[in-house]
């Protein structure tokens, strides 16, 4: 059996993975091939830039850290046959989209985590569009939003936006930022109680006076000055 070193001291790079792949996602899944195809490739995509992050399939298939976390020497398959599977798997479970892009005369197949955004740029993909064209089409991501308003991204900030951004629509979340900007209250804190209390009370719904200042005075005090 293959051993693990252990983590090595001082400070490790963190992956930020959405909590839903723990809670909800990998209960789900019973095939150990696609287990670790699944993980990688949301590992791979976060290590990417843009708004629209996806990954040929060449890009798998010459990935040997990938193709040698599926070579069993138990299975008679080979890595490259486990990786196909594992990514019919994987896009039948829901996990990923597929579409076919052309290039020249022939396609290259594309795989999208199953997010709006992902959604968003698979249906283009499939008209015929480029992945690029979506991009400028694209809302700017909460993580955008934060760093361009706020700073620097911490791994336990950016777990948060991640939870965030999957709890509200992403209209609210860019008018939060507005709100927030317009107002000078630059704070994830406050950005968050603004679409919690939307949430609980209703979008654009007017409050009165005596409600606003209670608000003030409790939940929104350490926010909120006058």
């Amino acid at each position: 059996m293959k051993t693990f070193s252990g983590f090595p001291s001082g400070k490790v790079r963190i992956v930020g993975v959405p909590r839903l792949v723990f809670t909800e996602l990998v209960p789900l899944i019973d095939d150990l091939a696609e287990l670790k195809l699944t993980l990688h490739v949301l590992w791979r995509l976060r290590e990417q830039r843009g708004r629209i992050r996806y990954l040929r399939f060449d890009d798998l298939a010459s990935d040997e850290i990938l193709l040698s976390s599926l070579d069993c020497p138990k299975d008679e398959s080979t890595p490259i046959e486990t990786l196909r599977a594992a990514l019919d798997q994987a896009v039948r479970r829901g996990t990923l989209l597929r579409a076919e892009a052309p290039r020249r005369a022939e396609t290259e197949t594309l795989y999208f985590v199953n997010t709006a955004k992902g959604r968003a740029a698979a249906e283009a993909v499939s008209r015929g569009e480029s992945p690029n064209e979506v991009v400028a089409q694209e809302r700017p991501n909460i993580f955008t939003l934060y760093e361009q308003n706020i700073g620097a991204l911490s791994p336990l900030i950016s777990e948060e936006l991640q939870e965030a951004e999957q709890a509200y629509p992403a209209s609210w979340i860019e008018e939060a930022f507005r709100e927030a900007v317009k107002l000078n209250k630059r704070s994830w804190k406050y950005i968050h109680a603004i679409l919690q209390r939307w949430s609980t009370e209703g979008k654009g719904k007017r409050q009165d006076p005596g409600k606003r200042r209670r608000d003030i005075d409790g939940d929104y005090s350490e926010y909120i000055k006058y």
